[in-house]
Formats: structure tokens, C-alpha cells, sequence
């Protein structure tokens, strides 16, 4: 027997959630299709695991620099096991308080793999591509399954990591090898690191975080590296040999590095085997589901947001999309999610945040002669008595005619923080002058954006 819906999504991750919840407070009957656990990559395997794990590295830090303030602390011990354990029990409450959430909010969680029997109707398996079981008839259908990590082809790859499988792990090794330049690939690494786990990254290019602004990068690397993180560029793994605890990367350069784990952070894309979109009639384009501004695919009753999509791979932006369907189709109340200005951080060690064009895109842009570049560095007060730790970096891209602030750069202690709070006033068009007249909050690291000549 199918059951009827207004709206079904495909996904339980955070653009599914908010689509679902939104739209059934508009009086629509939805039905959310889940196989796994209800939250999704940044709940269960993202970004909230990662943030508390940054914390608990951070500890080892703050132990450190205790003495210069007076403080004596008797020799600390470090067990992982804990941190992970207490890391997977607040996992575990989220993952409950979305359940709860989603029955508060009218809306009827289904667990299992959802997948397209035709352009209506969805069918539902308690296996990923098994027998359907179960048959929805929908309205409107919402795709917001995410995305994986990537297991590159390389001989022994399956000994290796990806970044799901951090969050797993009884306990962390005493040297670990991370292989990549991303986001993902820099947090772990300073995770690890201050956790005391020994760390060489193996990044194939000249330098790290491709895309954001090459000044900032720079700086990150330069932090990391002070922070005892063996950086190697211009280097990758050709194979990974041994056993789970006990295995050898073996480098492009032939060096061989022994270590007890190693994490593939080579990237993501979207989680799209066994949807049955050809059932459907939707449209892919390589690995991604083109959408219109409205989060509309090729087919009028059928959506996609998130990382599925050929937009922002980003938590907040997932959210607001999804929200914007729900107010559009459900709500009466059309609107578009504004995808030019979005704010972005990066939780390495020193931590990155940033909102606007980086130096290299306002000048391809503007012209370089279009562009000016104010810039603050320094060592935090914070880092006054300790005498050690990165510098920060704090960085306005100013057009030159206007004045306008096109971009907003920081690295170091709560970047994110004040990138959230400087976010507003680039978005809504701040000239250099406006950030000149704010008075100062001294002594902070943040004063610096409203004193820098």
C-alpha cells in the first residue's frame, strides 16, 4: 500500500532536515527517508565531532603555557580513548534531540534507503538498493543526500582512513601520516598533533588550501609547521603496505614512512549511487545535480540541496536552501538563497576564517591596479607571556575607487568568531572609511581590522 505525501525528502542530514521541518510548520505532509544515523555528516561525522575533537587538542596547548601565569600543573596524561568516547556519547544525544525534533515538527521519519521508482513515487529499502519494501507517493521530492568521502585508487588503499572513520577509532596512534591539502586534511593534523600524536602530511601541490586566499594559506602552513607537523609538498602516497596499526606509506619520492594509521582526506562528492535517478528522469552532470536558483532540478516537482548539488559544500548554506524551498513552494513566500557572499572557516591549527575575494580573485576581478590590501600581523596578547605559538594574520581587500571592503581575512585565535561578526558589515557594503570610525575594543586581536592603516 503507498502512502501519500506533500513532500519527501531523501536525506536526514542538515538541508533535509531544514527543508522537512520547515515545510510541515506550512501545514505540509512530509515524510524524511533515512538509512542511516538522523543528522547527517555535519552531526555525526562532521563538523560537530570534529569541533569538540579541536577542542580537546587545544588542551594540550593551554597545559603548556600554564607556567608563565603562575600555574603548575602535575604531569598530564593524555588518553584519546576518553575524548572519543565522550566525543561519540554528545553524537549520540544529537542524533536523538533530531529525532525528537523532526516528531515535534509533524514530520514522519522513515528509516531506510530511499530510492526513485518513477518521477513520484520513492521506494524504500532496509538495504542500500535492496527490495523495496515500502512505496511513497510524492508531490515534491527533495534529494539532499550528501556527500562521502573519496577512497583514491591506490594500491593498499583500504588499509588507509577516510575521514568517517576518524570519529570510529578506540583510541589514536603515536604517528599517523595524512594525505592531502584540504580542509579536512589541516584539521585532522592539527587535531592529531595536539592530541601528541606524531604527524607527516603528503600534500601533492605546492601549497594548502587551494581556493582560499594564497596569503592566509601561506600563513597556515607556516603555523602548522611550528606546530611540529612535518609538512611535505610537492609529495604523495604510490602505495600503502602492511597491516591495520602497523603500515608503511610508501612516497612518490620512494621513501618509506611507518606509521600506525593514515587518513585519505583527498576530497568528497556527492552520495548519488542507488538513488534511481534515471527512474526519474533527473538530471546529473558529472557528479553533481545541476539546480536552478529556486533549488529546482531538471524536473519541476523534484529539488536537491546541499552537496549534491553544483553549489557551496557548506553546513549553513544546506540549511538555508533548504529553508528557502520550504518558504517558496509550502510557504508563499518565494526567496532565494544568496550564494555570493559566504562566510567560510577552516578549525587547522592556527584556525582560518574568511568572508568575501581573496587578494588574487579581486585583483583577476578588478585589475591589480583596482586593488588595495591592508594587513595586520602579530602575535597575539594572549601568546605575550607563553613567547611562543603562531602570529595572526588579519587582512582587508579594499576596491580602490569606492573603497568598498571586498574581502575580509583572518588567521588565529577565534577567526571564526569575528569573521561571523565581520561578515554582516561586508555584506551590507562596508567601505574601509565605515571600518576606520568603529572605535576599538582594546586590547583584543579584532581591534586590528578597525585600526590597520
Amino acid at each position: 500500500m503507498e502512502q501519500n505525501f506533500d513532500l519527501v525528502v531523501l536525506g536526514a542530514g542538515s538541508g533535509g532536515l531544514a527543508a522537512a521541518k520547515r515545510a510541515a510548520s506550512y501545514g505540509a505532509k512530509v515524510a524524511i527517508v533515512e538509512g542511516d544515523r538522523v543528522g547527517g555528516t555535519c552531526v555525526i561525522r562532521g563538523c560537530v565531532p570534529k569541533k569538540l575533537l579541536v577542542y580537546g587538542s587545544l588542551v594540550s596547548e593551554q597545559l603548556e603555557a600554564a607556567s608563565s601565569y603562575g600555574v603548575t600543573v602535575e604531569r598530564a596524561t593524555f588518553d584519546t580513548s576518553v575524548l572519543l568516547n565522550n566525543v561519540r556519547e554528545e553524537v549520540n544525544r544529537l542524533n536523538a534531540r533530531h529525532i525528537e525534533f523532526l516528531a515535534k515538527n509533524g514530520v514522519e521519519l522513515i528509516t531506510g534507503w530511499g530510492r526513485f521508482i518513477d518521477p513520484h513515487r520513492i521506494g524504500v529499502s532496509s538495504v542500500r538498493e535492496g527490495e523495496v519494501e515500502q512505496v511513497l507517493q510524492a508531490k515534491k521530492v527533495m534529494i539532499a543526500v550528501g556527500g562521502r568521502p573519496i577512497r583514491p585508487d591506490l594500491p593498499g588503499a583500504e588499509l588507509a582512513w577516510v575521514s568517517d572513520d576518524m570519529f570510529l577509532q578506540e583510541r589514536f596512534p603515536d604517528q599517523v601520516v595524512v594525505v592531502g591539502a584540504g580542509f579536512i586534511a589541516c584539521e585532522f593534523a592539527g587535531i592529531l598533533r595536539g592530541l601528541g600524536v606524531g604527524v607527516t602530511q603528503l600534500v601533492r601541490r605546492e601549497g594548502l588550501l587551494r581556493g582560499f586566499d594564497t596569503e592566509l594559506s601561506a600563513a597556515v602552513a607556516e603555523g602548522m609547521k611550528e606546530k611540529g607537523i612535518d609538512l611535505r609538498f610537492k609529495e604523495s602516497p604510490v602505495a600503502i603496505e602492511g597491516r591495520p596499526s602497523d603500515l608503511t606509506v610508501v612516497t612518490k619520492s620512494g621513501e618509506r614512512l611507518p606509521c600506525g594509521g593514515v587518513l585519505l582526506a583527498t576530497g568528497r562528492q556527492p552520495f548519488l549511487a542507488g538513488l534511481g535517478l534515471d527512474a526519474a528522469g533527473v538530471l546529473v552532470d558529472g557528479r553533481r545535480i545541476p539546480v536552478d536558483a529556486n533549488q529546482a532540478t531538471n524536473l519541476s516537482h523534484v529539488f536537491a540541496v546541499g552537496d549534491v548539488t553544483e553549489r557551496i559544500c557548506l553546513t549553513p548554506v544546506a540549511v538555508d536552501e533548504g529553508r528557502a524551498f520550504a518558504d517558496s513552494v509550502f510557504g508563499g513566500v518565494p526567496r532565494q538563497v544568496n550564494h555570493s557572499l559566504v562566510a567560510s572557516a577552516v578549525f587547522s591549527q592556527p584556525e582560518l576564517a574568511t568572508v568575501g575575494l581573496s587578494e588574487e580573485d579581486a585583483i583577476a576581478k578588478l585589475g591589480a591596479d583596482q586593488v588595495v590590501v591592508h594587513r595586520a600581523r602579530f602575535r597575539a596578547m594572549s601568546q605575550a607571556l607563553p613567547k611562543h605559538g603562531p602570529r595572526c594574520l588579519l587582512k582587508l581587500v579594499v576596491e580602490a575607487s569606492s573603497k568598498k571592503v571586498l574581502g575580509c581575512h583572518m588567521i588565529g585565535e577565534h577567526a571564526a568568531e569575528i569573521i561571523q561578526m565581520a561578515a554582516i558589515a561586508v555584506g551590507m557594503g562596508a567601505t574601509k572609511a565605515d571600518f576606520d570610525r568603529t572605535m576599538a575594543l582594546h586590547p583584543t586581536v579584532s581591534e586590528e581590522f578597525v585600526t590597520m592603516a
